[in-house]
């Protein structure tokens, strides 16, 4: 049952179908790699895992879960605009950043499979998954009047093109990084049953075991070519994707505090824990992890939140173009600055022989 929303605060590309959010630095991305070099990896140091891991694919333990049952036949009307907007919002990007999975593990499936076929497999089987992720959401999205055109996403996003280990770096904090946001989320309405607004989140149980699934894959990856976690340039590598990814959660999540307090949580409390975990997750693999119980570290964030607030209402202001470039520009500067000295705290330094962290 499709509950009809005042859509005047989306703009439509035709009657039903949302114009995709303008990309930015904290927007999901669109990603392309070089797959000649990937094809001719060696994987043979950790062939095994990767092999139980491929038949964990197999297996499909999630092929019966996304299916929509009587939960979804009812209206919405409960939720206040505000809420629905930024409920609407929170399915976009999480249907777009499952969709670029799709995209770019569909592809890398295709392009490696007369050459690696142990890799080509994996990733066509964890593309089956993120297609089905999307496709929920883009059928919840359905729920409030509005969807994604996923064609149109495919051929009008930009691509970013990252090397090989770059993006083992990213997929694999972006995988265990959602397992902790769903888990935790799921985890917090089990308790909290009267604030779960939207059948979906009864979902994220079994949800969040594909998002560690595919994260245990690329740890496996980078497990068998351990040039890429075991040099000074992997350190600095791995710090800055670590960052890249705990600061951009945390600037998108305190922009849209009132959907998580529709949840019953508190946006800043529900990503200090995510990072905290992920971050824990990280030390199996990544030589390094931040060191995110320095006061510094969530203090410098809040400054870039401030700046961003700066720079929204600026935005929105009625002033010409350059001016507000003019006012813009000390707030640009202050991010950079926090940002890079984020970056620059010691990070905490683990020893995969004996398991510590020092």
């Amino acid at each position: 049952m499709v509950n009809l929303i005042d859509k005047k605060e989306f703009e439509e590309i035709r009657p039903g179908v949302k114009k995709p959010a303008e990309q930015n630095i904290l927007t999901p991305r669109f990603y392309t790699t070089d797959f000649e070099a990937m094809s001719k990896m060696d994987l043979s140091p950790n062939e095994d895992e990767l092999r139980a891991i491929l038949e964990e694919f197999r297996v499909d333990y999630n092929r019966h879960h996304f299916v929509r049952d009587e939960q979804f036949n009812q209206t919405w009307d409960n939720l206040d605009e505000k809420t629905r907007s930024l409920f609407i919002e929170f399915l976009e990007r999480s249907c777009t950043a499952e969709f670029s999975g799709f995209l770019l593990y569909k592809e890398l499936g295709r392009r490696l499979k007369d050459k690696s076929p142990v890799l080509a497999e994996c990733f066509n089987l964890m593309s089956r998954d993120e297609a089905r992720h999307a496709g929920f959401l883009n059928k919840a999205m359905a729920d409030f009047g509005l969807s994604l055109d996923l064609g149109f996403l495919t051929k009008n996003n930009k691509y970013t093109y990252f090397a090989p280990k770059f993006i083992f770096y990213a997929t694999y904090l972006s995988e265990k990084i959602g397992y902790w946001r769903y888990i935790t989320i799921y985890r917090h309405l089990e308790k909290h049953p009267e604030n779960k607004i939207y059948p979906i989140f009864n979902f994220f149980e079994n949800w969040c075991q594909d998002e560690n699934r595919h994260g245990d894959f690329f740890d496996a990856i980078m497990k068998a070519t351990p040039d890429i976690l075991n040099d000074w340039k992997a350190r600095l590598w791995c710090r800055f994707f670590l960052l890249s990814v705990f600061a951009t959660m945390y600037l998108n999540d305190t922009q849209r505090a009132d959907f998580y307090a529709a949840l019953g949580l508190d946006a800043r409390e529900y990503d200090k824990y995510v990072i905290e975990q992920t971050n824990k997750t990280a030390g199996r693999v990544f030589p390094i992890i931040l060191d995110v119980e320095k006061p510094e570290f969530y203090q410098r964030l809040e400054t870039c939140v401030q700046n961003n607030e700066k720079l929204n209402q600026i935005a929105k202001s009625s002033e010409l173009a350059p001016f507000k470039l003019l006012r813009k520009i000390p707030h640009y500067l202050s991010n950079v600055v926090n940002l890079a000295a984020l970056y620059f705290i010691p990070p905490i330094r683990v020893d995969h022989l004996s398991g510590s962290i020092r």
